[in-house]
């Protein structure tokens, strides 16, 4: 499967004045290396990390599309019932 969403960077981050509590973590995710999603999240680590390479791994599948075909879904609207 192609990757087009990877991890750049977990890291301590001091928390921001609207977060509460301790132990906050920023990362940084790349997409084809050219985009970016800057986040944070609260944990350890280990757990953070964790999270953040499900949200990649989810991000890649959703990417590629479910059976590895991308491409646009085709919604048909079905008519009204009156």
């Amino acid at each position: 499967m192609e990757q087009s969403y990877e991890i750049v960077s977990v890291q301590r981050a001091k928390p921001m004045p609207e977060f509460e509590g301790s132990n906050w973590h920023s990362y940084v995710i790349s997409y084809e290396g050219t985009d970016s999603i800057h986040g944070y999240r609260q944990g350890s680590l280990e757990s953070v990390t964790t999270a953040i390479e499900e949200i990649v791994a989810q991000l890649n599948e959703r990417h590629s599309g479910r059976f590895g075909k991308r491409g646009r879904v085709h919604v048909v609207l079905s008519p009204k019932k009156k």
